[in-house]
């Protein structure tokens, strides 16, 4: 999780922002991994969780968080195939008044247009660290000829590429 936390602070580091996070699950470890590299480095971000629907008890919030209207965010996720988390996450931190400055993603699947559904929605810049295509490339020339078949074959299982595989 530092290496991912590393290269998510350096492509944001420049940015002027409040704070990073995401729709919950996928965008939970990349966004505290992120802030703790942040903090590490003198920049201190504040993490946000988007939960999936409000929570029925306690503060009933939609999005957890120290952040107020107002707020400069990087909205994270994981893995993204035709962008509905990570749009279903922009949405509701600009109803909570938050100003989506960027948008990173691990792992591009280059299926279904989901940067360019992301874009559409965020109007600011999306990014991904890698795509599919660079990472059963990289699996490859360290010979791991086996598994880049079975990813390459799995379809519904739009976390396999960040699994360990057996």
């Amino acid at each position: 999780m530092e290496a991912i936390g590393n290269i998510f602070f350096e492509k944001i580091k420049d940015a002027s922002v409040d704070g990073i996070g995401g729709l919950t699950l996928g965008a939970d470890p990349i966004a505290y991994a992120t802030a703790l590299i942040s903090n590490l480095k003198g920049k201190p971000l504040e993490v946000f969780v988007v939960r999936k629907e409000p929570k029925q008890h306690g503060t009933m919030q939609q999005i957890e968080g120290p952040l107020t209207k107002g707020a400069k965010v990087v909205v994270v996720d994981d893995v993204v195939t035709t962008g509905g988390s990570t749009i279903e996450a922009i949405k509701r931190a600009k109803e909570k008044g938050f100003e989506i400055k960027k948008v990173l993603v691990l792992v591009d699947r280059q299926e279904q247009n989901g940067l360019e559904n992301i874009e559409r929605e965020a109007g600011c810049e999306v990014e991904a660290i890698f795509t599919k295509e660079e990472l059963l490339e990289r699996l490859k020339k360290q010979g791991i000829k086996k598994n880049t078949d079975k990813i390459s074959k799995r379809r519904g299982n739009t976390r396999c590429l960040l699994q360990p595989l057996s």
